[in-house]
């Protein structure tokens, strides 16, 4: 029975990821900062680490197999302040050194690190097809951080390791993230479009990205970067009336928030909020994975049966 060690696995995706793998017959151990946390049904254990203080549970170290590396502030939990930004380069890039220096250190049984990274790598798409693996970032704030997270992360190849990133697009789950945010208002009757709703969203169902993350652990040969992201990218309009019409039916308004209204309650995040981003999944499905929620509508049905 391997282990899979996961950092983040305490948020939304590490959550998922954590019940499919057990279900599957893994052992996980989740690095946290708090120590006092119970083992749960034998499978997962909690082990310490601490980013900032640069310290690790070494003896969890070197019982993993793979590594998962999903840590990192929120993106869009506060507003952009340039302290706020500096810690969402600095969680993802300071963890990544970390796990770096103590698999230099530790004699470990490692075989792989699969990391996440983002769509926010591209854009602004205008046009055309969709970005790929081998299109350049932009000079933009989240396009150069994800740059820096995935160097940090690639430099584990030098340690003769195999490393798998995923450039993940908004993950949809009833558990939270942007499906819970979109959700909130259409409790009042409001579909709520942003903009003009045209900018294209790229995105993906939980099950779909913790099932990449398996096949990444299953499959030796899968490594390098690919987009997790659904095949049938949307433009924002299209996914909130659906999300709208699959949980409400036709008891909903559509409203629409303009541009200025966003720049004046976010900031320089609203760029990426009305930033549109389309996003191939060629690559990923020519390995031979099926998705199984490749459309918007598939995938909230699957939230919303009516």
């Amino acid at each position: 029975m391997d282990t899979v060690l996961i950092t983040g696995g305490t948020g939304l995706v590490g959550r998922a990821l954590t019940r499919l793998l057990t279900e599957v017959g893994y052992k996980v151990i989740i690095l946290s900062r708090k120590t006092a946390l119970p083992a749960e049904n034998g499978l997962v254990t909690y082990a310490h680490w601490d980013v900032q203080r640069q310290t690790i549970d070494e003896t969890a170290l070197s019982q993993a197999d793979y590594i998962v590396h999903l840590a990192g502030a929120n993106v869009a939990d506060k507003r952009w302040t340039a302290a706020r930004k500096k810690e969402i380069l600095d969680s993802r890039t300071q963890s990544a050194e970390l796990l770096f220096n103590a698999l230099s250190r530790t004699p470990n049984k490692v075989k792989k690190v699969i990391s996440a990274s983002a769509t926010g790598y591209y854009g602004p798409y205008t046009g055309g097809e969709p970005f790929t693996e081998n299109d350049p970032p932009i000079d933009d704030y989240l396009s150069t951080t994800c740059v820096a997270w995935e160097n940090a992360v690639l430099k584990m190849q030098s340690l003769q390791k195999k490393v798998l990133i995923f450039r993940t697009g908004i993950a949809l789950s009833p558990e939270g993230g942007a499906l819970k945010e979109f959700y909130k208002p259409l409790k009042a009757g409001f579909a709520t479009i942003l903009g003009n709703g045209e900018q294209m969203v790229p995105w993906i169902h939980i099950h779909d990205l913790v099932r990449l993350y398996l096949s990444g652990i299953v499959n030796p040969d899968l490594q390098g970067i690919y987009n997790a992201v659904a095949p049938n990218p949307v433009r924002h309009k299209d996914l909130v009336m659906t999300l709208a019409q699959v949980s409400r039916g036709k008891s909903f308004i559509p409203v629409y928030v303009p541009a200025f209204a966003l720049k004046l309650a976010l900031g320089e995040m609203s760029m990426e909020v009305l930033k549109s981003v389309s996003v191939s999944a060629a690559k990923i499905m020519r390995t031979g994975f099926v998705f199984s929620y490749p459309d918007i509508r598939s995938a909230l049905e699957n939230f919303f049966k009516r």
